[in-house]
């Protein structure tokens, strides 16, 4: 039985430290990155996921990083997400598309 994967988050007021994060959180724990998100406002979150204990080294290193270099708004790690956190990660990942079907239903082209 394979372990669900932990995710985990830094979102940071700059993309250098959003960058430098991400970087920090690979090379210092076996991590895989998720996703990078541009929110708006200069605020970048980046999402990686793996084993729990790897997700939370990986998130302390990058704050680390990342809080030399700027603001840190938020962090966290969900150790094992619900499947449907599962399912809003994928439809993130996918770029709004399930199935290769537009997610908007209101697309009228």
């Amino acid at each position: 039985m394979k372990m669900k994967q932990a995710l985990g988050f830094i979102e940071t007021r700059s993309l250098v430290a959003a960058i430098q994060a991400a970087d920090t959180m690979v090379k210092s724990a076996d991590v895989r990155i998720m996703d990078f998100n541009y929110v708006g406002s200069g605020i970048v979150a980046v999402v990686v996921a793996g084993e729990v204990a790897a997700v939370k080294a990986a998130v302390d290193s990058g704050i680390a990083t990342a809080g030399q270099l700027a603001e840190i708004i938020s962090t966290n790690v969900i150790a094992r997400p619900h499947d449907e956190v599962d399912k809003l990660m994928e439809l993130e990942i996918n770029g709004g598309e399930e199935n290769g079907e537009s997610v908007n239903q209101n697309d009228n082209e």
